[in-house]
């Protein structure tokens, strides 16, 4: 019953190139407001990036996430995050600072005992500040060692212009995830690096279909303008586009629904990156190459010309 309502005219003919110049300039204006957010507020790192303490705990009633956070206030351990997972009695506390020692411990029972009769320590964990910053530089190093994949395989696969344009794209696409991170206040923590793996993966996949159709339309109409070329190709990949960027949505908003706070955040951050990613491939990565290959991927049609074709309106 889905399949009808994705599917689009096998003969569909929207001009996205008509926009070339609007979608990388709104690209770079959100990219560059990102990396401002980025340093100013700057991100919502969790325990994970600054170190802290998590509490898992059971309460013998249904959790109440205002009363227990007026409670951990009191310990002057940092500004209390409480969070409900799995059963109406489950909450995970997440304190700004450490709380280790025996002495730390003593309290929180202490304290629980008084002011929440029943209440089970079930896990407590301590994250010092050397092993969040080894976590911070190790999620770094795994995006850029993905993005050094990325840029190896489209290299080999394709011309350079192809690269350029994918990691280009990619950056951008990123940027814009973390700026949507710093607006939302999402806590920052390994799932979103997570998220970001994963959205490079989905975003590299989608601009390779496209990538893959103009490599193809090139070889088979020779002497089409680029521009013409890029819109045709784009037409002829989107019906699948749609269908995969749709199922892959409906598949992730449920998490986002009522997978709770654990998981929320991951599941909004891949359904912004999806809707982001997706766009991009139409009206950022197809741009770039446009304006990097009229000249090389078209040199005859170019030198015809006299000028660029892509400059035309």
């Amino acid at each position: 019953m889905l399949r009808p309502l994705l599917k689009l005219p096998a003969d569909s003919s929207i001009r996205f190139m008509r926009g070339r110049f609007a979608g990388l300039i709104v690209s770079a204006v959100l990219s560059t407001a990102s990396l401002v957010l980025f340093v100013y507020p700057g991100l919502n790192y969790s325990i994970d990036f600054r170190g802290g303490t998590v509490i898992e705990l059971r309460l013998a009633p249904p959790a109440d996430p205002a009363q227990i956070r007026a409670v951990f206030d009191t310990l002057n351990f940092g500004t209390p995050t409480v969070q409900q997972f799995g059963s109406a009695e489950d909450v995970l506390v997440k304190l700004d600072q450490q709380a280790s020692g025996a002495g730390a411990r003593q309290s929180i029972d202490g304290l629980l005992a008084a002011k929440l009769p029943g209440a089970e320590i079930r896990r407590m964990e301590t994250v010092g500040a050397k092993v969040s910053g080894e976590l911070f530089r190790t999620g770094l190093l795994a995006v850029g060692l993905s993005f050094a994949g990325v840029l190896a395989y489209i290299w080999f696969r394709f011309n350079w212009q192809f690269g350029v344009g994918v990691v280009g794209t990619l950056l951008l696409d990123i940027t814009k995830t973390v700026g949507f991170f710093a607006v939302t206040r999402l806590q920052f923590d390994l799932t979103s690096v997570a998220a970001i793996m994963l959205l490079i993966g989905y975003s590299v996949t989608d601009k390779i279909v496209v990538y893959d159709r103009i490599r193809e339309n090139l070889r088979k109409y020779k002497m089409m303008p680029l521009r013409a070329l890029i819109d045709l190709s784009i037409n002829q990949t989107l019906g699948r586009t749609v269908a995969t960027s749709s199922t892959v949505l409906l598949s992730i908003l449920p998490l986002a629904i009522i997978g709770g706070e654990a998981i929320r955040g991951f599941a909004l951050a891949v359904i912004f990156g999806i809707v982001v990613g997706t766009s991009s491939s139409i009206f950022i990565a197809s741009p770039i190459l446009l304006f990097l290959g009229q000249r090389r991927l078209r040199p005859a049609l170019f030198k015809d010309s006299g000028a660029a074709p892509a400059a035309a309106g």
